[in-house]
């Protein structure tokens, strides 16, 4: 190690810098438990705040300002930001407590008064006009999300090799699926708008009461995504009956859309979504040894298997049916075994995932 290199403060130190210049010297931190993202976050003991640290090589920290200074001027429940320091990728925010819609649908929880409370905030949400200046949802975005598929799952079942021929045609197949909503511009998209990124706040009224985190990634795109991504969990499992009341109470709250149009939205968002988590919990659990995502590959699997019963994936449908034998079907024992064993090489570079 340099000279240089070995005089630049810690981690540690930028954050202990940081909450003395916000009065926080003493404060007494408590790491939260770690996700997919590189993000960390630590609560303050009492005060009712998190330490929010966002490296910024990785994941800078301005689009979560951004956007939740958005959420709050529509009267939505993204944290309150006391200081910000985009340089250093930390920054204090408010603490929402302990009340996650997943902590709470384990306890049982009423489970449609919940989700309604979701589907009413992303009708008020999808009721204003988007941003400008974010970055659209378009066919290029879609295509790096999808291509996680063929680039991760499908080496386990054909091998990367022949993964690698394959996947010119793979991704044709699918962005002539995706051409149509790849070409929306309707709503912000969070893109992670499931019950783990979902709380509930006592002491506010109306949507206000669903707070809204992880969603810093947010873009235009189409209104159906956020809708499918709550409906359609890779991590647990949401009844059909309530999936389809809370399709129809979405569209009954907003009668200037193509119902038709919307639906067809969802089922090619379904497909990409649940092809690219089928990636990426390959990839977290066979490049990042974090094995308990493997878990939730068969539920995943039954998603994607569904979504491309759509019309507009029969050729890929039928494609995959022919150079992926087996596709439909949950992977075996040994390949999970084998997987939680040994490190998975990547086969055409790197995204951020989104889950």
């Amino acid at each position: 190690m340099t000279d240089a290199l070995a005089s630049l403060p810690s981690r540690e130190d930028q954050r202990a810098a940081f909450l003395a210049r916000a009065g926080f010297a003493e404060a007494v931190l408590v790491a939260l438990p770690a996700d997919a993202s590189t993000r960390r976050y630590f609560r303050l003991d009492g005060a009712g705040l998190l330490l929010m640290d966002s490296p910024p090589h990785s994941e800078p920290i301005g689009p979560f300002v951004r956007i939740a200074r958005q959420l709050q001027g529509l009267g939505l429940s993204a944290p309150a930001l006391l200081q910000v320091d985009e340089e250093a990728g930390l920054a204090l925010i408010e603490d929402f407590g302990h009340d996650t819609y997943t902590r709470l649908l384990a306890a049982g929880h009423p489970e449609s008064e919940l989700y309604h409370l979701a589907v009413d905030t992303l009708v008020a949400l999808h009721r204003a006009a988007p941003a400008a200046e974010l970055a659209p949802y378009d066919e290029q975005r879609l295509a790096d999300e999808y291509r996680l598929f063929i680039d991760w799952y499908v080496p386990l079942l054909i091998g990367e090799e022949t993964a690698q021929a394959l996947r010119d045609e793979y991704l044709a197949l699918f962005a002539d699926a995706c051409r149509d909503v790849a070409k929306r511009r309707e709503a912000l998209v969070l893109r992670d708008f499931h019950v783990d990124n979902l709380m509930l706040l006592q002491g506010r009224k109306g949507v206000a009461t669903c707070g809204l985190l992880d969603f810093q990634d947010a873009l235009v795109g189409a209104a159906a995504y956020d809708l499918m991504s709550l409906l359609e969990d890779a991590r647990r499992d949401v009844p059909e009956a309530l999936r389809v009341a809370l399709i129809k109470h979405y569209l009954l709250q907003r009668p200037e859309l193509d119902a038709r149009r919307f639906l067809e939205d969802y089922r090619r968002l379904a497909a990409q979504r649940h092809a690219k988590v089928l990636g990426i919990f390959v990839r977290l659990a066979g490049r990042d040894g974090k094995h308990g995502y493997l878990a939730h590959l068969p539920r995943t699997l039954g998603l994607f298997v569904r979504a491309l019963d759509a019309e507009a994936f029969a050729p890929l449908r039928k494609w995959l049916d022919w150079h992926v034998p087996g596709w439909r079907n949950e992977l075996p024992a040994e390949t999970l075994a084998t997987l939680r064993e040994t490190p998975y090489r990547l086969v055409q570079g790197s995204s951020h995932g989104h889950v």
